[in-house]
Protein backbone atom coordinates (compact mmCIF):
# COMPACT_ATOMS: atom_id res chain seq x y z
CA UNK A 1 0.00 0.00 0.00
CA UNK A 2 1.38 3.42 -0.96
CA UNK A 3 1.92 5.94 1.80
CA UNK A 4 2.80 8.76 -0.58
CA UNK A 5 3.22 12.16 1.00
CA UNK A 6 1.88 14.96 -1.20
CA UNK A 7 4.61 17.25 -2.60
CA UNK A 8 3.20 20.35 -0.87
CA UNK A 9 3.22 18.63 2.53
CA UNK A 10 6.76 17.31 1.89
CA UNK A 11 7.85 20.88 1.08
CA UNK A 12 6.29 22.22 4.30
CA UNK A 13 8.11 19.59 6.37
CA UNK A 14 11.46 20.41 4.73
CA UNK A 15 11.01 24.17 5.12
CA UNK A 16 9.98 23.89 8.77
CA UNK A 17 13.25 22.04 9.50
CA UNK A 18 15.35 24.62 7.64
CA UNK A 19 16.36 21.72 5.39
CA UNK A 20 18.20 19.90 8.19
CA UNK A 21 17.65 16.43 9.62
CA UNK A 22 15.44 16.90 12.65
CA UNK A 23 17.22 14.07 14.47
CA UNK A 24 20.94 14.55 13.67
CA UNK A 25 20.80 18.20 12.48
CA UNK A 26 22.71 17.31 9.29
CA UNK A 27 21.97 19.90 6.56
CA UNK A 28 20.49 18.22 3.49
CA UNK A 29 22.96 20.12 1.28
CA UNK A 30 25.77 18.00 2.81
CA UNK A 31 24.05 14.64 2.42
CA UNK A 32 24.94 12.08 -0.22
CA UNK A 33 21.43 10.64 -0.37
CA UNK A 34 18.17 12.60 -0.61
CA UNK A 35 16.41 13.37 2.65
CA UNK A 36 13.16 11.65 3.55
CA UNK A 37 10.01 12.49 5.45
CA UNK A 38 9.57 10.32 8.55
CA UNK A 39 6.36 9.55 10.37
CA UNK A 40 7.43 10.29 13.96
CA UNK A 41 4.71 7.94 15.17
CA UNK A 42 4.63 5.31 12.44
CA UNK A 43 1.43 4.55 10.60
CA UNK A 44 1.58 1.03 12.04
CA UNK A 45 1.33 2.60 15.52
CA UNK A 46 -1.59 4.85 14.58
CA UNK A 47 0.40 7.85 13.36
CA UNK A 48 -1.16 10.06 10.72
CA UNK A 49 0.27 11.64 7.60
CA UNK A 50 -0.10 15.20 8.83
CA UNK A 51 2.41 17.99 9.39
CA UNK A 52 2.44 17.56 13.19
CA UNK A 53 3.57 13.93 12.84
CA UNK A 54 6.19 14.33 10.14
CA UNK A 55 9.91 15.02 10.42
CA UNK A 56 12.48 15.82 7.75
CA UNK A 57 15.43 13.47 8.14
CA UNK A 58 18.49 12.01 6.56
CA UNK A 59 18.18 8.51 5.18
CA UNK A 60 20.54 7.15 7.86
CA UNK A 61 18.38 8.38 10.75
CA UNK A 62 15.20 7.25 9.01
CA UNK A 63 16.55 3.73 8.42
CA UNK A 64 17.86 3.39 11.96
CA UNK A 65 14.65 4.69 13.52
CA UNK A 66 12.24 2.63 11.43
CA UNK A 67 8.91 2.53 13.25
CA UNK A 68 10.55 2.58 16.69
CA UNK A 69 9.40 4.99 19.38
CA UNK A 70 11.61 3.60 22.16
CA UNK A 71 14.73 1.59 22.86
CA UNK A 72 16.16 -0.29 25.83
CA UNK A 73 19.05 1.21 27.73
CA UNK A 74 20.62 -2.07 28.73
CA UNK A 75 22.83 -0.78 31.53
CA UNK A 76 19.80 0.60 33.35
CA UNK A 77 17.46 -2.09 31.95
CA UNK A 78 14.80 0.51 31.18
CA UNK A 79 12.72 1.31 28.13
CA UNK A 80 13.14 4.95 27.09
CA UNK A 81 11.36 6.87 24.36
CA UNK A 82 13.50 8.47 21.71
CA UNK A 83 13.73 12.13 20.74
CA UNK A 84 10.56 13.58 19.21
CA UNK A 85 11.28 16.75 17.22
CA UNK A 86 7.71 17.97 17.66
CA UNK A 87 7.82 18.03 21.48
CA UNK A 88 11.51 18.00 22.43
CA UNK A 89 14.22 20.64 22.08
CA UNK A 90 17.42 19.21 20.58
CA UNK A 91 19.64 21.26 22.90
CA UNK A 92 17.87 19.85 25.97
CA UNK A 93 18.92 16.31 25.06
CA UNK A 94 22.20 16.55 23.14
CA UNK A 95 25.47 18.41 22.91
CA UNK A 96 28.25 18.14 20.35
CA UNK A 97 31.95 18.23 21.08
CA UNK A 98 34.60 17.51 18.44
CA UNK A 99 31.93 15.97 16.21
CA UNK A 100 30.70 13.51 18.85
CA UNK A 101 27.10 13.82 20.05
CA UNK A 102 26.77 13.39 23.82
CA UNK A 103 23.52 12.83 25.72
CA UNK A 104 22.21 15.32 28.24
CA UNK A 105 19.25 13.10 29.17
CA UNK A 106 18.07 9.50 28.98
CA UNK A 107 16.07 10.49 25.86
CA UNK A 108 19.34 11.73 24.34
CA UNK A 109 21.12 8.54 25.34
CA UNK A 110 18.36 6.38 23.85
CA UNK A 111 18.30 8.35 20.61
CA UNK A 112 22.09 8.33 20.18
CA UNK A 113 22.03 4.56 20.65
CA UNK A 114 19.10 3.79 18.34
CA UNK A 115 19.99 6.23 15.56
CA UNK A 116 23.69 5.34 15.80
CA UNK A 117 24.81 8.98 15.88
CA UNK A 118 28.46 8.32 16.70
CA UNK A 119 29.72 5.88 14.09
CA UNK A 120 33.20 6.88 12.90
CA UNK A 121 31.94 8.12 9.53
CA UNK A 122 29.17 10.22 11.13
CA UNK A 123 31.62 11.77 13.61
CA UNK A 124 34.10 12.58 10.82
CA UNK A 125 31.31 14.04 8.70
CA UNK A 126 30.13 16.16 11.63
CA UNK A 127 33.69 17.37 12.28
CA UNK A 128 34.01 18.46 8.64
CA UNK A 129 30.60 20.15 8.72
CA UNK A 130 31.42 22.02 11.94
CA UNK A 131 34.64 23.46 10.46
Amino acid sequence: MSRKIPPDLRRQVAQRSNFCCEYSLLPDALAIYPFEVDHIVAIRHGGKTKLENLAYCCSRCNRNKGSDLTTVLTEQEIIVRIFNPRVDSWNDHFEVESGVVYPKSTIGEATIKLLDFNTPERVIGRQMWLQ
